[in-house]
This record gives structure tokens, sequence and C-alpha cells, in this order.
């Protein structure tokens, strides 16, 4: 979350519990617990780890023929896009070359 998200999540927290003073400066000891709180927030390794393999089996991957189609669509797209490229260069140096001298 975002400074600004967090600010306005607060300040919306303060108009909900009545206070109706708008600070622009939270108290340090706010500020501390705030982040003592987003520190137990965070998860470990292994959990991380668990999370990542649990979310790759939801992907719904490629099937071989899929996989190779792709890449052949990939390779091709790369050679057009380096030929174009390489024509288009040599016919600029042909130029300068004609150019200049």
């Amino acid at each position: 979350m975002n400074r600004q998200m967090k600010r306005a999540q607060e300040k919306a927290e303060r108009l909900q519990k009545g206070s109706g003073v708008d600070r622009r400066a939270a108290p340090p000891s706010t500020t501390r617990r705030a982040a003592q709180q987003e520190k137990r927030k965070r998860t470990g390794a292994r959990q991380f780890l668990r999370e990542v393999r649990l979310e790759l089996k939801k992907v719904d991957w490629p099937t071989r023929k899929e996989l190779i189609t792709y890449t052949i669509v990939v390779l091709v797209t790369i050679t057009v896009l380096t030929s174009f490229v390489f024509a288009i260069d040599w016919v600029f140096a042909k130029l300068i070359f004609n150019l200049l001298d």
C-alpha cells in the first residue's frame, strides 16, 4: 500500500471514530506501532514458498503443441524484425556513404 492510500485510509478511520480532526503528522508512538504491525504482517520464507507453489498449481500451463507453436511464432517474428532493421540500416549506410563521397 502506498503512502497516499495509507493516509486516506487513516483519515477515513479517524472520521469514522468521530475524531473529525485532520492532523498532518501522527505522533511518533503511532508510527512506531504501525511499523511494528507491518513487521508482524510479514511472512517467513517457508510460508512464501508454500504460497508460490500453490499459485503455480493454479497456472494454466500451455500444452506441448502450444509451446512449439509459440516458439515458432517468436523465432519467425525475431527473424523478420531483425531482417527489417538490417535492411533499413544498410539502406541508410549506403545513402550516407554516397552523400559523403
